[in-house]
């Protein structure tokens, strides 16, 4: 079969399963799960992939909420990831249009799936639960999930814009505990070493660093516990903070200079500190040339018109599978207007008949692109190339 044989039956079997796909997403949203508790989402999902004819394994490495689906001939010849994420935010629910996109995924990969049995190579549909917590990408990644993987995709929702070059910062999210000693603050304060004293000083330091850092790094934090009552010297306080820079390199070197300023403010105040990671780190996302112009050219084959910008959108686990093969995560305009994200106003829009359109036509763009890098060995070759320069960019930061 010819490829243009092969693309009008990918076509084809998406327009049969997008009103179903386009149901499940809306179920999503009328009944969110958070991070880690996706347990009906994921099961809905994992269903639709079973009874299609996909291998599923779930739960997956040991997350309740993972799955991953697997079609193909391992070996034979490429192999691509379809990322699917599922979880809602607190309160406000699919305000980040997981459930749309994360549906938009599953349909990519019904399309692709009675093709399997003729091309060469495997497809993986992977459920990556948790994205706007702890980022199961992350844990996946460092296992070796994407390992041989020669491309991973998903596309995103957006309000407003289609970005396919996305960049992401690298974070951590760090939680910092000073330690002093409980006294009477007013019969006897100079018995007590005033750990909330600590904290503040250290929100002082870090507010000095931001001086010396380059100006797209972002470091931003609350006050999570501060005492229990003002008259006793607080003998334990904790702050919370995300750091955030371009490259993984860069930010560990800023890291080094926070520890720095966390020891000091102890030092300064009598306290003694200690830190942790409250939730994983996400490495930035690396740029790959070749993949992004050939979602470019489907972007416009759809007649989608696809926005230039500079700078960074925040951060993501789906930087860390950048590390790890060719990878993308095009923003798409779901609603045709400007929607800031994680606003209830969002939520809504996933469930239009704009949203729905979008749906099928970002499937499309997904499934046509996975297709591509199936069939066309020297694409793989060239986004491994823009992969490999670019890890050793980020070894220069």
């Amino acid at each position: 079969m010819d490829k243009d044989k092969y693309i009008e039956l990918l076509y084809a079997e998406i327009d049969r399963h997008w009103r179903d796909m386009a149901e499940m997403s809306d179920s999503f949203a009328a009944e969110p799960e958070v991070s880690g508790e996706e347990f009906k989402t994921s099961r809905a999902i994992v269903d639709v992939l079973e009874k299609s004819g996909f291998d599923v394994e779930y739960p997956f490495m040991g997350i309740p909420t993972a799955f991953i689906a697997k079609k193909g001939k391992p070996g034979s010849g490429g192999k691509v990831a379809l990322l699917v994420e599922y979880d809602a935010l607190p309160d406000i629910g699919h305000a980040c249009g997981h459930n749309l996109h994360g549906s938009m995924s599953v349909l990519a990969g019904l399309g692709l799936l009675p093709l399997m049995k003729d091309i060469p190579g495997e497809l993986l549909v992977v459920g990556t639960p948790a994205e706007e917590t702890n980022g199961a990408k992350v844990e996946m990644a460092e296992k070796g999930v994407f390992d041989g993987c020669d491309f991973a995709i998903m596309i995103h929702s957006h309000c407003g814009k289609t970005i396919v070059k996305y960049r992401s910062l690298a974070m951590d999210a760090i939680e910092f505990t000073f330690k002093g000693k409980t006294s009477h603050a007013a019969a006897a304060p100079w018995e007590g070493i005033n750990a909330l004293n600590g904290l503040q000083l250290f929100f002082h330091a870090i507010d000095m660093l931001r001086q010396h850092v380059k100006p797209d790094v972002r470091m931003h934090g609350i006050y999570y516990e501060g005492g229990t009552a003002p008259n006793i010297v607080p003998e334990r306080a904790k702050g919370r903070f995300y750091f955030r820079a371009p490259k993984r390199a860069y930010l560990d070197q800023i890291i080094e200079k926070v520890c720095d300023c966390a020891r000091g403010a102890a030092l300064a105040t009598g306290t003694e500190v200690t830190w942790r990671n409250f939730e994983a780190s996400f490495k930035d996302m690396l740029p790959n040339q070749a993949a992004e112009e050939l979602l470019e050219g489907l972007f416009a084959e759809f007649g989608i018109p696809v926005t230039e910008i500079e700078g960074f959108m925040g951060s993501s686990d789906v930087g860390d599978v950048s590390y790890k093969c060719p990878a993308v995560q095009p923003e798409m305009d779901i609603c045709g207007r400007n929607v800031e994200a994680h606003t209830r106003e969002f939520a809504e829009a996933t469930t239009t008949e704009i949203a729905h359109e979008a749906l099928r036509s970002g499937a499309k763009i997904i499934a046509r692109s996975a297709l591509e890098v199936l069939l066309d060995e020297k694409l793989r070759e060239r986004m491994w190339e823009d992969y490999k320069k670019e890890i050793e960019k980020g070894r220069e930061h």
